[in-house]
């Protein structure tokens, strides 16, 4: 029996793909073999010593401590492109409701206190301050061409927008997604001097810290737009604010409030709603409810912030051994070598590694004594080893 513990409500629909017979779910469990996690904080929480992966249901994983589970040997899941749809049409609402001043017309509006003929007058002597302009003809740029960058380039072609994207490490597979309408940047710099809106969606790491400063705002045109739905800490909000007190910048639409720009005029914060519809809960966490089972039931490894990816079939007789280890030469003949002292047949094996971590998934055609896994857990350099049986 497999238990679950969940730190954050997670969608039933997604739970439910766990079967009764094999998994015990609860948001309060004693030894639990994984944790599923959304916006909850796990920094200072003490991991349990029976944890052997950690689930967060969406793309972001700050709120978890990757290098102190990577160091004992547990891969942390999360679900990229689960929420892209969600997130896409918040971009795409966002250049419409900085472009067109909705929120300001409709706070307008509300405020009015005239009735009949009075409040018709006032709307029509007024509404000329919400005058805006339409996105079609306008050149978007997208930083980032992840499942989300994608979908909002690919969504702003067909509002007949110019596209330019940058993305140094864009996947084969996105760049199959990617329409052929959209224009390579050859750097970022070059992006922010063509665009007239800019959309972030890369994540918050050292390298992208503070990304968009005061010296690229300058570049920007005269009146951009910036949107970020990805995280705060990539755009300097010092140098933003600023550079919308100078009116370089006309818009900033972001889904992270800070106290220092959420009452600016031109600023719109939503209270981090990118992720937040239903079928985007509901995809994540199916998403994420299916990597967990084939981790701890196969061993094998989907979409992970810190350990390859590993695509292996279910097994049908024999033990698997699940190894992690750290990525350093001879450890798989080290491994080899044990088994075969002990006489066993290797049927299949796999290893895979991901910078300081190497995973190894090995099938003997018969069962493994505890004092032979006590012997390769010995092994200097064997983080953690998990024995499994068919389950069918």
């Amino acid at each position: 029996m497999f238990k679950i513990q969940t730190l954050n409500a997670i969608s039933p629909i997604g739970l439910n793909q766990f079967p009764r017979d094999l998994y015990e779910v609860a948001s309060e469990i004693q030894n639990p073999d994984a944790i599923l996690v959304r916006s909850y904080t796990m920094h200072d929480m003490p991991i349990p010593h029976s944890v052997k992966v950690v689930g967060r249901a969406g793309a972001g994983v700050n709120n978890i401590p990757i290098e102190a589970l990577t160091k004992r040997g547990i891969p942390v899941f999360n679900t990229p492109g689960a929420n892209a749809n969600a997130v896409r049409e918040l971009v795409i609402a966002g250049m419409l409701a900085a472009s067109r001043h909705i929120c300001q017309a409709w706070d307008y509006v509300r405020r009015l206190q005239s009735e009949g003929e009075q409040l018709e007058k006032e709307i029509e002597q007024n509404k000329k301050q919400f005058v805006g302009f339409e996105l079609m003809g306008k050149t978007l740029g997208v930083i980032g061409l992840g499942s989300i960058g994608v979908k909002v380039a690919n969504a702003a072609i067909h509002l007949g927008m110019e596209v330019m994207g940058y993305d140094p490490a864009i996947s084969v597979n996105r760049a199959w997604e990617l329409s052929a309408n959209v224009q390579q940047a050859r750097n970022l710099d070059e992006l922010l001097m063509k665009s007239d809106f800019v959309t972030i969606h890369v994540p918050l790491m050292n390298e992208t810290k503070h990304m968009i400063h005061h010296s690229r705002m300058q570049l920007m045109k005269p009146g951009v737009v910036i949107l970020n739905f990805s995280r705060e800490g990539i755009i300097d909000n010092e140098a933003l604010l600023d550079a919308l007190n100078e009116k370089k910048i006309f818009a900033y639409v972001n889904d992270f409030p800070c106290a220092k720009l959420k009452e600016h005029p031109r600023v719109i914060s939503l209270p981090h709603l990118g992720a937040s519809t239903k079928e985007a809960e509901e995809n994540c966490a199916v998403m994420l409810t299916k990597q967990i089972r084939e981790f701890l039931e196969t061993g094998a490894i989907g979409y992970s912030a810190n350990f390859p990816t590993v695509d292996i079939p279910r097994h049908t007789m024999g033990v698997r051994l699940s190894i992690v280890n750290a990525n350093i030469p001879n450890m798989v003949a080290q491994i080899s070598s044990k088994l075969a002292s002990a006489g066993l047949n290797i049927l299949s094996l796999l290893n895979k590694s991901r910078e300081n971590i190497a995973y190894t998934v090995i099938d003997v055609h018969t069962e493994i004594s505890d004092a032979l896994i006590k012997e390769i857990l010995n092994i200097e350099g064997v983080v953690q080893l998990r024995k499994l049986l068919p389950l069918c």
